[in-house]
């Protein structure tokens, strides 16, 4: 079981021992490899200048130990007249990699999205390759409603497609 809670200014640490080697593989996000880690922390925590006033970061920690093991955004994907429709993105330390925190941090998303009264989710750029997140996207009702054929530059298999993943959120009864 995990525990789940908006990030705060003192999870920095631990999310960034998360996000480094997302963004030093750079095989799942459209990041630069060599992002310093002020400009990680502006890209993932909320209140840095100019930060989307929507956004919500929430760590899944361990009960036990309090060892974060997950970290997500939520979002509006648009603002405007497409502020209904929900954007979010999701760390896994490697550690938990495997063990369900992925899937059940994405539940909690996907319920904080609900109650936020978002109608939908959308996800911009899924890599292709990326078959773990894709696989999980789609057992909780994501399809791929269109891929950007070589969008993506995979350090190791080149040119490849980013999927735009969409699900409709159902709402609080």
């Amino acid at each position: 079981m995990l525990s789940f809670r908006t990030a705060g200014p003192d999870d920095w640490t631990a999310i960034w021992s998360i996000m480094e080697p997302v963004v030093r593989g750079g095989e799942t996000y459209c990041w630069d490899t060599g992002m310093d880690e002020p400009s990680a922390r502006a890209e993932w925590l909320p209140g840095a200048t100019g930060a989307d006033p929507t956004l919500v970061v929430f760590v899944a920690a361990d009960p036990s130990t309090g060892a974060i093991l997950g970290t997500a955004q939520l979002h509006a994907n648009r603002g405007g007249n497409g502020a209904h429709v929900a954007n979010a993105s999701f760390l896994v330390a490697d550690e938990a990699a495997g063990r369900g925190v992925g899937r059940a941090l994405a539940g909690h998303v996907l319920g904080e999205a609900v109650r936020s009264g978002y109608t939908a989710m959308q996800f911009n750029a899924v890599v292709e390759t990326n078959t773990r997140a894709v696989a999980l996207w789609s057992s909780l009702g994501f399809a791929i409603v269109g891929t950007v054929p070589g969008a993506f530059r995979h350090p190791a298999l080149g040119a490849t497609g980013l999927h735009i993943m969409h699900r409709f959120l159902d709402p609080v009864s």
